[in-house]
């Protein structure tokens, strides 16, 4: 089992790098092989919005979400972080989501091969764990809309320093768990 992790944070080893990790490290305890990158570092351009993704089946931007979508389409699950600036994802993160169009059809069926599953995993300075759930439905929502298996979202409240996570042990083991059970 392959298992590919996705960081849209830009503090390269915060709160929300230790979470995605976490989900990692319980996947590869059983087996998976795991894979993360921090998409903060790698070269992601808007969406254009000319669709001809939906003609060629294939984004024309050539940058790095080129390899992404091999990467997402060789893997049997997906980890997606974030923190939540301004009651969404980061800007890194909603980069990501809107390339993701290039994996739809016109008749809004999957371009993706096979199912894949998917695991949201958030950060908030916030402490109640449920301030945004709204927000994380609808995640789930659409993520099912483009047809990936969601699995749920784990939410790591409170967190607004870069190590605060590392004080919610509870956390990162329903992580691991989480890992575990893809």
């Amino acid at each position: 089992m392959r298992v590919l992790g996705l960081i849209g944070s830009p503090r390269v080893d915060g709160n929300t790098t230790k979470l995605v990790n976490a989900i990692l490290e319980g996947a590869a305890e059983n087996g998976a092989e795991t894979k993360a990158y921090n998409l903060s570092r790698l070269e992601l351009n808007p969406c254009k919005g000319c669709m001809t993704c939906k003609i060629d089946g294939k984004c024309v931007i050539d940058d790095d979400m080129q390899q992404l979508y091999d990467e997402i389409q060789e893997a049997d699950a997906v980890v997606l972080g974030s923190p939540l600036y301004m009651w969404e994802v980061t800007a890194q993160t909603k980069l990501f989501i809107d390339r993701l169009v290039a994996f739809i059809n016109p008749d809004f069926s999957t371009r993706l091969k096979g199912s894949r599953k998917l695991v949201l995993a958030y950060t908030q300075g916030n402490p109640d764990p449920n301030t945004f759930k709204q927000y994380f439905d609808y995640m789930e929502g659409l993520f099912s809309f483009i047809h990936l298996d969601v699995q749920g979202s784990i939410v790591a409240a409170g967190t607004r320093a870069p190590e605060d996570i590392l004080q919610q042990p509870d956390i990162l083991e329903k992580a691991k768990e989480i890992g575990k059970s893809l």
